[in-house]
């Protein structure tokens, strides 16, 4: 299903995105002119990363009847522009686990991560085409 983003301009950049059955919103922060009412785009982006490594995760663990007591993740990231001034963007993974894990099952998570959906994409041949409408 396709993601519309609303841009309300009288609340500065404040953005209302639906998919058409759920809405969140998007902001920028307050020194771009905005209110900071909502995560900019790069916390979506993040989020997207932490939330689908948690659901894997999470319907592996279910699958595999493991002893986890609590799964968290945390996503950050770093921007930088290389030499060719392209953009760099360098998401880094913290997987919290709690349970009673051998070392091979907490190893077998990290492998897991790997798989969710939205990290296959990241680190996959991403294109973007845009048109006016």
């Amino acid at each position: 299903m396709p993601i519309e983003a609303r841009l309300h301009r009288a609340h500065g950049a404040l953005t209302t995105l639906t998919n058409g059955r759920h809405s969140w919103a998007s902001d920028v922060s307050k020194l771009l002119g905005s209110s900071d009412a909502a995560p900019d785009a790069h916390d979506l982006l993040d989020s997207a990363l932490a939330a689908c490594t948690a659901l894997t995760l999470e319907l592996y663990i279910r699958r595999k009847q493991m002893a986890v007591r609590s799964l968290r993740v945390v996503v950050a990231h770093e921007e930088s522009k290389g030499e060719d001034g392209r953009v760099r963007y360098a998401l880094s993974r913290e997987l919290h686990v709690e349970g009673d894990l051998s070392d091979d099952e907490r190893a077998r998570l990290v492998e897991i991560a790997g798989k969710c959906p939205v990290h296959r994409i990241l680190t996959g041949d991403v294109r973007i085409e845009t048109r006016l409408a």
